[in-house]
């Protein structure tokens, strides 16, 4: 009897302890799945993080504009492209000496045809004239010639006046000939050398034996930036040339339109 209860002691110990092992083994087989999943899910986000590494490292640095001109200029061609160049310095030359020169002959015609006429109201025609030197601009120097034959007849007047008025007049406009010229001769420039690019292209097609794309593109390429340049350059002293024929044309009409005040003033007085 004490065998039977033992050995049913020890079958149960037995059940007991495999079924403790068994669910032992089911509760660490999930945390190894999850851990499993935990770790190639970890492992996952390197991959974009990689790519986005290589796609940062893959940007292409942009070249600053002064370095684009630069190497258009010698895409180009120096032979070309330098008297382009020089054309538009010496155009804004002579625009920034046009616009300097004009800006100072601008003149207050009113108050000085009013201090003209006081002076002359009072007889002082010395102070009219010291009117005249100390006032900058064509306009006082048109009417100090006209002062300066105060004493002679109205019809030698006015013909001074006149005369000296179109000398004013022609050196407000000097220099405007240059600038038409440099807006001419930058597209010339720039067309000339085109079609010398286009006979090295068919030069290079002819060498070749093939019409290939590639040379056909970069001699069309180079042929035509000349050309661009050139019209550019005429298309900015061109803006600034028409800005410098309004500013003389209003000169000119002020200067008229003084000039009449003036003369009836020297009849008055």
């Amino acid at each position: 009897m004490k065998k039977l209860v033992a050995s049913l002691a020890i079958a149960g110990l037995f059940i007991f302890g495999t079924n403790n092992v068994v669910m032992a083994q089911d509760a660490t087989e999930p945390q190894a799945s999850e851990q499993t999943e935990n770790e190639a899910v970890a492992a996952e986000p390197t991959q974009p993080a990689v790519a986005t590494s290589m796609v940062e490292e893959e940007v292409v640095v942009e070249k600053p504009f002064n370095q684009v001109l630069k190497d258009k200029f010698i895409e180009g061609g120096v032979g070309f492209m330098t008297p382009i160049l020089l054309a538009l310095i010496f155009g804004l030359a002579l625009v920034i000496e046009r616009t300097i020169y004009l800006n100072l002959a601008t003149t207050n015609t009113k108050k000085l045809l009013d201090g003209i006429e006081e002076a002359l109201k009072n007889g002082d025609v010395e102070k009219a004239k010291e009117i005249c030197r100390n006032t900058r601009g064509p306009v006082a120097s048109v009417f100090y010639q006209g002062l300066d034959r105060y004493n002679e007849s109205n019809e030698s007047i006015e013909k001074a006046v006149v005369s000296y008025g179109g000398v004013q007049t022609a050196r407000l406009e000097a220099n405007m000939s240059w600038i038409a010229f440099f807006i001419a001769v930058a597209p010339s420039l720039g067309f000339l050398g085109t079609v010398v690019g286009m006979v090295q292209a068919f030069d290079d097609i002819e060498k070749a034996g093939d019409i290939s794309p590639t040379i056909v593109a970069g001699g069309m390429k180079v042929a035509l930036i000349t050309t661009v340049t050139g019209l550019i350059v005429a298309i900015i002293l061109q803006v600034f040339y028409s800005y410098l024929v309004s500013k003389i044309d209003s000169l000119v009409t002020t200067m008229e339109d003084a000039t009449i005040s003036y003369m009836d003033i020297l009849v008055k007085y």
